[in-house]
Formats: C-alpha cells, structure tokens, sequence
C-alpha cells in the first residue's frame, strides 16, 4: 500500500477524497484503519479504498497519516511503533503535537512531518501548513506537499509558527462561520428568509476572500473601497470599531494559540 490512515474521520476523508480526485494515488493503493466499523464503511463507500480494524497492517503503507484526535496520539503510536520502518514517512495532522514529542513517543528515528490542515479540505479549499524533522529528506517533503496539496493551500513554515497557524487557519473556518450565521441572523431580522440570508452572506465571505488571494491589494485597502464617505459601509465600520471587532478577534485567536501551545 502506499497510503495508510490510523483514524478516518472527516478529515481523513477530505484527505482521501482529494488525493483520489487528483488521480495521485489509486484508491486500491490506500488503507484506512478504525477501531470503529462505522467510520470505516464510511470511507470504503465513498473512497472505494481497502479498510481495516487493525491499525499495525495500515502501518505498512509508504506514507503513513496519522489522522485520529489528539488525545489518542500515543496510544495510537504504541501500538504501531514497532512495524514502522526508517524509509516510511509519517504525517501527523494534529495541533499541539511537536515534532520532539512525535519522535520520543516512537523512540527510534521516524521521517516525521508536522502538519495543520482546515476543515475546509472537506471542500477542496484547505489551508495547511507542515515542517519537517531532520530524518525527511526534501523529495519526501515535495511528495508530502503534493498530497497536501490536492485539498488546497499548503506553506512550509517553522515550527515555532505552528501555534500561530492554529489560531489563524486551524481554528478560524469556526470564527468565520460565526460571522457568517451572524451576518444571516442580521437578514433574517430584517425580512430575510433564512436560506437566502446564509447564502448572501457565505457568497459575501467567499468573494472577499478569492479579492484577498487574487487581487494582493492589503485588505485595509480593500475595505477602503467598499467605504464611502457617510455612507452605510462606513457607518457599520464604525460600530464594529466601536464594539472591539478587532480586538474580539485578536484576543480570540492568542488564546487558541495559548491553547495549542499547552495542549
């Protein structure tokens, strides 16, 4: 096998849906494993991949995702410590897990990347970030990348910044989708009907982001444009200003960082 899971929740599907969407592995070459059977029909349905309850025979594979939830990283890796080899690559995709601790938990020296994908790879639009301990030689990173990116962005950063990414793109598909129910709940009391308002402002959100990514302009600039004098868009600046908009959000995401520093 070429790929294995240890976990396959929603975002090791999302992983598997865009790696067989972009023809870079064969569906036949994956392995998914999960202690539950439900999870694991679940990807074998959509993905069409080989699954298992055994974590050690998804161990095998080339490259090896570590995808369950955090606090079950160590029990996972002891159990598959002992038949991972030096040229297997791991991935792990969980926040707060160094690349030190990774490599104590297996004792023995293990090609680890570090990585922190988004939700929104469930829709081909993640944002990941990875780094790399001194075992990955840069053909594995690049191949690494190349999985990544067929569910979105991906930025090779230091690991000192991956707190940051935690708070900034990990955790903040949550702020956005706060606003944006905010923003439809606004609509709706203004006569809106709810299906409409969600989809004015998720359009809204979208459309501001792709200016963002494809425009380079700064986004103060952006929002300079939208603002004209004694207008309305100026005025709704002025009461978020006047609310600690910035400030929430700023506070907000140092505490998740603060978090995933601890974790």
């Amino acid at each position: 096998m070429k790929l294995g899971f240890i976990g396959t929740g929603n975002m090791a599907g999302a992983i598997m849906g865009g790696i067989i969407k972009r023809g870079l592995i064969r569906p036949e070459e994956i392995i998914g494993s999960d202690i539950q059977e439900q999870g694991r029909e679940k990807v074998k349905s959509l993905y069409g991949i080989q699954v298992t309850a055994d974590n050690k025979e998804a161990a095998k594979a080339e490259v090896v995702i570590l995808s369950v939830k955090p606090q079950y990283y160590a029990e996972a890796i002891a159990e598959i410590k002992d038949v991972i080899k030096e040229n297997q690559l791991i991935i792990s995709i969980a926040p707060g897990k160094t690349l030190a601790w990774l490599e104590e938990q297996f004792g023995k020296p293990v090609k680890i990347i570090r990585t922190m994908p988004n939700t929104p790879a469930m829709v081909g639009e993640g944002m990941t970030a990875a780094c790399a301990n001194a075992q990955v030689a840069k053909e594995d990173l690049d191949y690494a990348v190349s999985i990544l990116e067929s569910f979105g962005e991906v930025e090779v950063v230091s690991e000192h910044l991956m707190d940051a990414v935690v708070s900034v793109s990990g955790s903040s598909p949550a702020y956005v989708f706060m606003m944006i129910e905010a923003m439809a709940d606004a609509a709706v009391a203004d006569g809106m009907p709810r299906t409409q308002a969600y989809k004015f402002a998720a359009q809204a959100v979208m459309g501001s982001a792709k200016m963002v990514m494809e425009t380079g302009k700064h986004p103060g600039e952006l929002k300079d444009m939208v603002c004209s004098p004694a207008g309305t868009t100026i005025e709704a600046v002025r009461v978020l200003e006047e609310r600690g908009f910035r400030s929430a959000i700023i506070e907000a995401m140092k505490a998740c960082a603060e978090i995933s520093r601890n974790m």
